[in-house]
Formats: structure tokens, sequence, C-alpha cells
């Protein structure tokens, strides 16, 4: 039973239990790209039957995450057989835990509004924006933003992070940005604002059927 009920794995070398941050990142992928195309649907058909399932899946999920074992969580499963073949890159389960405790909270907010009360508002919006934010960083970025909430509350240093961020303690040459890269962004980003306004009628223009497949139907 204890090894069917507990968090993290204990692996060799590691004075803490651990997790695989690389089927994690798999699986906030997985549920980013779900999340966000419910999103979709309801900005633009105010379809909101796709999202009261993420919902439930969603809650489900992080309920078998926290209060079982992540082990045998759905989306964890599929993210390593995703990743599987990739060496696996450990992370301390206690941040973890706390991190996946403020998506449980977030999930079953979602879950009781959409899905019980069957009402949509600001906090519904509000929810569902936080949770496509915490799972782009992780799934993109690597960057467990409820992990560094972690600190605040807990006094002792978290172990085994993402990266190492919490062990390195200055970046390598090839990590650093010289003032000439962060000009070139600002350019960039000043080219787009540029673009948006000179070329607005351009980009409105709807375009047409090149090869008139639509009329020959």
């Amino acid at each position: 039973m204890s090894k069917t009920i507990q968090f993290g794995e204990d692996v060799p070398g590691y004075g803490i239990r651990v997790l695989n941050e690389r089927e994690i990142r798999a699986a906030a992928g997985l549920l980013f790209l779900a999340t966000f195309v419910s999103l979709m649907l309801i900005l633009f058909q105010g379809n909101f039957v796709l999202v009261k399932y993420v919902s439930s899946i969603f809650l489900a999920d992080f309920l078998i995450r926290v209060l079982v074992n992540p082990r045998f969580a759905p989306t964890l499963i599929l993210g390593r057989l995703i990743v599987g073949r990739q060496t696996p890159e450990y992370v301390g389960a206690r941040q973890k835990r706390f991190s996946w405790i403020i998506g449980l909270i977030l999930s079953a907010t979602m879950f009781t509004f959409l899905v019980i009360v069957n009402a949509y508002s600001p906090i519904t919006g509000i929810t569902c924006l936080v949770c496509l934010l915490f799972l782009f960083f992780e799934s993109a970025f690597g960057i467990c933003l409820g992990c560094k909430v972690y600190s605040l509350f807990y006094r002792e240093k978290a172990q085994y992070c993402p990266g190492e961020v919490c062990e390195r303690k200055s970046r390598q040459a090839i990590q650093k940005t010289s003032l000439i890269q962060l000009l070139i962004v600002l350019a960039f980003i000043g080219l787009v604002i540029l673009a948006a306004i000179l070329l607005k009628d351009q980009f409105s223009r709807q375009p047409y059927d090149l090869f008139g497949l639509k009329r020959a139907k």
C-alpha cells in the first residue's frame, strides 16, 4: 500500500523523493492544448461543452496526482509514453506537490462553476487564464510558477529544481544577454507595431480562394 499511495519516486542518489520533469512538461503541454482549444470554442462559438469535459478531466487528474500517486495520473502516464526515450530530469517532489495543490484548487473552481453550477463569470474566466499561464510556462519554458510560490510559504530551500535553478549561482557565457541583443528585441517589437499600423488595411483584407475550390463545390 505504501508504494501505491505516495508522492514521488525514490531514486538512488537523491536524498528526497523526486519526479521526472520531462513527463511533467509533456503532461502540461497536453493540458494546455486542451484548455486552449476549449477557450477558443468559447470565444468564437460560445460553445462551453468542451471546457466542461476539460475541467472534469483536469480535476480528476489532479486529484489522482495529489491524493493518490502521480504515477497513476492519466496525463502523466501519457507524458511518460511521449518522452519515455528521453533521459529523465529529476525534480523535487515537495515543491511539485505544492504547485499541484494550486492546480487542484483552480480545477475544482472551474468544475464547480461550469459543471455543477452551470454558470460562467469573471471568476471562471480569470481562473482559466491563470491555468493557461501556469501550463504554458511549465510546458514551454520548464518554469514551475507554483514552485516559485513554494519558497514564500516554506522556509526550507527547494531541492532539485528544473534546470538546477535552485543550485546555480551564476550564468554561463552562452546564457547571458547583451545590450545589443536587448536592443534587437526592442527594435523588433517596434517593427511589429509599425507594420500593424502601416499594413492594417492589407492585413484586414479577406484572402480569396486561389484555386476556386469553394466555387467548384
